[in-house]
């Protein structure tokens, strides 16, 4: 699988600001969510892949190619969609894809044909000669879209692409990204702080804290299953609770659901508590299964844990593994 995107020490300052310290990651093809909170670093990030800016220092490769060296033959391949709702008000829809499509290198009678295409697939054929000022806020997000994907990129960068849309458009904007990642094979990176839709539709994450990466890898990885079990009754949870604690293990009620989270005896011994703690508590037992984490327990993990050790424990740490002293040059 070869890399869509590498990074390995990237730094980036604005004056006395450090926005980014060190970013070490490698992004391989498919849907992957850049997530952090407000000032981690994100839309720096974004600013570097495609060449508008320059690393301080670390080396960066974008589809085999050097930003900072390639910006033009970078951007021609990748396609952008910022946070900003900046658009030119008095230009309809079309003529604004069809513009930047031509921007990009597409012969004008391509990107014609193009940008009505893309138009239609994001759900806009119909409105595409309409002003982009008269447009709502959740037609104009597809608008940027559809710019984005108007040149035909490799790649496709969205800055927090569900930015002011309410609950329906956002899970309409969200299942769209995931059909041009999945359907047409489009490599996406998704830059958002809303860890329910990157982890709605993300096939990895890469999180990042403080300037650094702190985590990254394929979701399940990230998330794990060794997390305790599940115990749902029909009723009677906090007489559960009591066997459990009795036995040693940890275990909350919430309402008919009891969460039992592993101890030092491993994981035969919680399932053998289980069964005990739920004859003994004499409870009609519903379900049981393995929990697993959440995207939002792994964020939270890493706020309490220093950046550098996070991404030694993290799926990201093989693939950058080098020579005896840890080097991985990027080809």
């Amino acid at each position: 699988m070869s890399a869509v995107i590498q990074a390995r020490g990237i730094v980036k300052r604005y004056g006395s600001t450090t926005a980014l310290s060190g970013a070490t990651v490698t992004i391989g093809p498919g849907v992957t969510g850049l997530l952090g909170s407000n000032g981690a670093g994100k839309t720096t990030l974004l600013g570097l892949l495609l060449g508008l800016h320059r690393p301080d220092a670390g080396e960066l490769r974008v589809l085999g190619l050097d930003p900072s060296e390639a910006g033009p033959d970078v951007r021609a391949r990748v396609g952008y969609a910022p946070e900003h709702h900046s658009l030119p008000p008095d230009m309809s829809a079309y003529d604004l894809v069809r513009h930047l499509a031509e921007i990009h290198g597409l012969p004008r009678r391509e990107a014609i044909d193009r940008a009505s295409d893309v138009l239609w697939l994001v759900g806009l054929g119909e409105e595409r000669l309409r002003p982009v000022g008269t447009m709502s806020t959740g037609q104009r997000q597809r608008v940027k879209l559809a710019a984005a994907l108007g040149h035909d990129p490799t790649l496709l960068l969205l800055d927090e692409p569900t930015d002011g849309l309410d609950p329906t458009q956002r899970d309409a904007m969200l299942a769209l990204i995931r059909r041009v990642g999945h359907e047409f094979g489009i490599d996406i990176v998704l830059s958002s702080h809303l860890l329910e839709e990157v982890e709605r539709i993300c096939d990895e994450v890469v999180i990042l804290a403080g300037g650094e990466v702190a985590a990254a890898g394929p979701l399940d990885e990230l998330r794990g299953a060794g997390s305790g079990v599940v115990v749902e009754v029909q009723d009677g949870a906090e007489a559960l609770v009591a066997a459990l604690t009795a036995r040693g293990f940890e275990a909350v009620a919430v309402d008919a659901r009891v969460e039992v989270a592993p101890n030092a005896l491993g994981e035969d011994a919680l399932y053998d508590a289980v069964r005990d703690a739920v004859a003994e508590a004499e409870v009609q037992l519903r379900r049981l299964r393995a929990r697993r984490a959440t995207l939002e327990d792994v964020f939270l993990g890493l706020d309490r844990v220093p950046a550098a050790v996070a991404l030694a424990a993290s799926p990201l740490a093989a693939p950058l593994a080098g020579g005896p002293d840890g080097a991985s040059p990027i080809p």
